[in-house]
């Protein structure tokens, strides 16, 4: 059976949603996925990914599809997947659905970042100040503010790239990460690589 991901993020913009499914291809190889890639759907915002995976999940007996759900957490997680949605913005687990077929990105994208700290100043280069990022190593435990005050600062004065912009560094960057230094620092990684390699 073939697997789709439905990704939240690239924006309405074509040439956004390409540098988004990129990214994420890249970083699926990185996880050493290669042989068992997923398509990958960049679907913009958080709303229109839950209605891409929900189309999809009727869909999936007809298309010999495995729809998976990917979006932000947005704040800590301390329950299963599901529950989290449930509870935070009021998604149903559509019916068909195993618990496999959600997953989250905790609190956000840019957490992923942080678990390759080589990758961040290689990217951004000279005047890049590693020491402005949190310091922790749990990952999926630093608030989302955190993690984007941390990456503005640490950038702020890069030579090379200027401070990080969501819209013009993340997928770029994305798809340079060490995923499997990611999925040893995040365990909401490790189990959506989980779940791809098992098909």
């Amino acid at each position: 059976m073939n697997v789709k991901i439905y990704v939240e993020g690239g924006g309405d913009a074509n040439a956004l949603r390409t540098r988004c499914r990129r990214g994420f291809r890249r970083f699926f190889e990185s996880a050493g996925l290669t042989g068992r890639m997923p398509a990958i759907v960049a679907c913009g915002s958080r709303e229109d990914t839950y209605a891409s995976f929900r189309t999809a999940v009727t869909n999936a007996a007809k298309t010999k599809t495995l729809p998976l759900l990917l979006v932000d957490s947005e704040q800590p997680v301390n329950s299963s997947v599901w529950s989290h949605l449930s509870e935070h913005d009021g998604w149903q687990k559509p019916a068909g659905t195993e618990d496999r077929q959600a997953h989250l990105m905790v609190e956000c994208m840019e957490s992923w970042f942080l678990a390759d700290r080589d990758c961040l100043a290689r990217f951004f280069g000279q005047g890049f100040k590693g020491n402005a990022l949190p310091s922790r190593t749990d990952i999926e435990q630093i608030p989302k503010a955190d993690v984007l005050n941390g990456l503005k600062q640490a950038t702020r004065r890069s030579k090379t790239r200027g401070q990080y912009r969501k819209s013009e560094h993340s997928f770029e960057l994305l798809g340079q990460l060490d995923a499997r230094a990611v999925r040893t620092a995040a365990p909401h990684v490790d189990r959506l690589v989980s779940t791809l390699e098992a098909g």
